[in-house]
């Protein structure tokens, strides 16, 4: 699986700590794997994210992404709950 990282997406990584990097990490493994992974909690976004989803990194750290129509994957943003404002 084939994943693209928006700008917004990089920006926001970069000044994440060490230690949620690497969870991180892990979680995208368990999501190349299986992007239906239950470890994930993936679900549907609503409002102005429809068409987008969502899968917990960490108990507040979530990553918005959408599939995209040649089968990849488009990790727009990263963060707590604010990214969903």
């Amino acid at each position: 699986m084939r994943i693209e990282f928006h700008p917004k997406f990089r920006r926001k990584f970069k000044r994440i700590p060490s230690d949620v990097q690497q969870h991180l990490k892990t979680k995208i493994n368990f999501f190349i794997a299986d992007p239906s992974d239950p470890r994930l909690h993936v679900h549907a976004l609503h409002g102005k994210f429809d068409g987008y989803m969502a899968f917990s990194v960490t108990y507040k750290i979530r990553i918005i992404f959408k599939f995209t129509n040649d089968g990849g994957v488009w990790f727009y943003d990263i963060g707590d709950h604010d990214i969903y404002d």
